[in-house]
């Protein structure tokens, strides 16, 4: 988590045809030449930063030290910091903001407060977890590999080996960290270990460790070297030099995990938030702050998720009736979780049937978003499901952003380990959430945006990212998305789910809630299948205060567009709307709301 932060911060991170371009309606004066300067200038510090992380830039598109991956010790990110804090100072050397316009103003801003951010946040770097039930270096290095190193040459296909040898040196840095934090009595919860050994040992499961079938690297090695137009005798040669390093290195790298797991697991005191770490009430805050942008204290926020729980039952009250069932909110839980007409068959066809749903779905909110949206992002979107060797530690849905180039498209992935626990009632939401037009519409587009630095199109603010995702589940509603009132309750039940995160991450953080009293709120409210609450809970003890990110910012976009509404009347306009909320790339929730406000004082003359 620690790495996710200062990348995303210090180098500002981590579909259907483009539409005739719309100026956007908070930019009221075009760039000076001292905005340009500034840009320029913005441009060549992410260039800077970035080339500090191999690893980003490849996912760039860039075949830059393509035969490394990122350093992962402290000292690596002690040298992004000072970076970031030489680049600020000299920014503020060579530019007055007072000789820029309004939008170069707020790129200024913006660059200052993430270094802000990032130093306040460098405060905590011992405690983000390097293996959790998140992930680890374990199954996140076969995922780059297999999705983000093309080889497109010989000479890319011996980067990829290169890649693999160099990952014995990242476990032995994520082993080293992982033992000083437990020094300072930073373990990992007890149920981290088990999910992270299981799916680290998948990874090394089949050809060349054993006599099965390719394991999952070699395998997608094998693919893209087969597909280079080279001799069959270089082809042969590449293949056995990956091979060779896979039983060498790469095995060697994790059995020097597997060794630090076993070392440090007696120490796992149980599955308790933040308050049980050495100054962990400190550090959840600040994780709250980091994650939604805000001043929002644990109780501000735990209050509100509570006050969003009882709004959301009421609502799922009245779509029940629709459905035409008798019993109680709770019984019609159950039924969502088991009635055999709300799940898929438990087979590769299931899978595969509930694939083509979401691509269907996705298809139809891509037809009608002109009527919603000005611009549509340019890059593809494609619906994948989780790949079977890291279904345990991956989390129910997520979307990976495209390349910048093309060469990679936005991609959904839906975890679809048991199919038996796949609710049917939720595909059309979670389609939405995770692919159009939720991340894609706004990851994506951002990207593509011109004329802004770098650092904003690839910028991350967790409450502006994920409250767009979850405000586009509730737009999606007026765009057709939910043609029946199961597909309907499908959409509460998981704006249901992120109401719950901000009870449940802040129970367990701050008050002192055991995960079993978080599972049971969870299974009290929400229909989500029993292995997905246990990954959820899960999720949000490995990595305090993210899941409270979800419900304060589409609170926040909600509320910007019921105000938008009010003071425009009949000029309200819905793709106006999303345009200034959009046409600036992420934004804290503070300055999203200047924006929207510059957005209907322009409309208003």
């Amino acid at each position: 988590m620690k790495r996710v932060y200062l990348a995303g911060l210090l180098a500002a991170c981590a579909a259907g045809p483009l539409m005739a371009q719309t100026s956007s309606p908070t930019v009221a004066t075009a760039p000076s030449a001292e905005d340009q300067r500034l840009t320029t200038f913005l441009d060549a510090a992410f260039d800077e930063a970035v080339a500090l992380s191999p690893e980003q830039m490849t996912s760039l598109g860039l075949k830059t030290q393509y035969d490394r991956l990122d350093d992962y010790t402290k000292a690596a990110d002690a040298r992004r910091l000072a970076l970031a804090e030489r680049q600020l100072a000299d920014m503020k050397k060579r530019f007055d903001p007072a000789k820029l316009t309004t939008m170069g103003r707020l790129s200024y801003r913006l660059f200052e407060k993430n270094v802000e951010t990032a130093r306040r946040q460098a405060r905590f770097s011992d405690y983000g977890f390097p293996v959790s039930t998140n992930g680890s270096p374990a199954g996140q290095i076969p995922v780059f590999l297999i999705n983000e190193h093309r080889v497109d040459s010989v000479e890319d296909a011996r980067a990829y080996i290169a890649r693999l040898i160099d990952s014995e040196r990242v476990m032995r840095e994520v082993s080293a960290e992982m033992r000083e934090q437990a020094a300072k009595g930073i373990v990992p919860p007890k149920m981290v270990f088990a999910p992270a050994r299981g799916d680290a040992q998948k990874v090394i499961t089949g050809a060349p460790f054993d006599g099965g079938p390719d394991s999952t690297v070699l395998a997608d090695f094998r693919k893209k070297v087969g597909a280079l137009k080279v001799p069959e005798a270089t082809k042969a040669q590449l293949i056995e030099q990956a091979r060779a390093a896979l039983t060498g290195p790469f095995k060697r790298g994790f059995a020097t995990l597997f060794a630090t797991l076993d070392a440090i697991e007696p120490q796992a005191k149980g599955n308790n938030g933040a308050w049980s770490l050495p100054g962990g009430d400190a550090y959840y805050q600040s994780q709250l702050a980091f994650y939604t942008t805000t001043d929002m204290t644990a109780d501000q926020i735990h209050q509100t998720g509570l006050a969003q729980v009882e709004a959301i039952r009421a609502e799922m009250e009245q779509v029940k009736a629709q459905i035409g069932f008798t019993g109680s909110l709770e019984a019609f839980f159950e039924a969502s979780r088991t009635n055999p007409k709300y799940k898929y068959p438990n087979d590769e066809a299931g899978r595969e049937l509930y694939l083509a749903d979401a691509r269907a779905v996705i298809a139809k909110m891509m037809a009608v978003a002109p009527r919603f949206f000005h611009r549509l992002p340019e890059a593809k979107l494609e619906v994948r499901a989780v790949e079977k060797w890291r279904q345990e530690t991956a989390s129910v849905a997520f979307y990976n952003r495209p390349a910048p180039d093309g060469s990679r498209p936005g991609i959904f992935y839906v975890n679809l380990a048991d199919m038996n626990q796949v609710n049917k009632q939720q595909v059309n939401a979670i389609a939405v959430h995770e692919g159009a037009p939720g991340h894609h519409f706004q990851i994506a587009r951002a990207q593509e945006l011109q004329g802004l630095p770098k650092f904003r199109r690839f910028g991350f603010y967790g409450s502006y990212i994920e409250g767009w995702g979850l405000y586009t589940e509730r737009l999606a509603k007026e765009m057709g998305a939910y043609p029946t009132p199961e597909t309907q309750f499908g959409m509460l039940s998981l704006q249901m789910w992120r109401a719950i995160r901000m009870v449940v991450d802040t129970g367990m953080h701050s008050k002192r809630w055991t995960r079993e009293q978080a599972i049971a709120f969870f299974q009290q409210n929400s229909p989500l299948s029993q292995r997905d609450i246990v990954k959820e809970v899960d999720r949000y003890i490995n990595n305090p205060g993210q899941a409270t990110s979800y419900m304060v910012g589409q609170l926040k976009i909600a509320g910007l567009r019921a105000k938008a509404e009010k003071a425009l009347g009949a000029r309200f306009d819905i793709r106006d709307f999303h345009e200034a909320v959009l046409a600036n790339g992420a934004l804290p929730l503070d300055v999203l709301e200047e924006q929207v406000d510059a957005y209907i004082a322009a409309k208003r003359g």
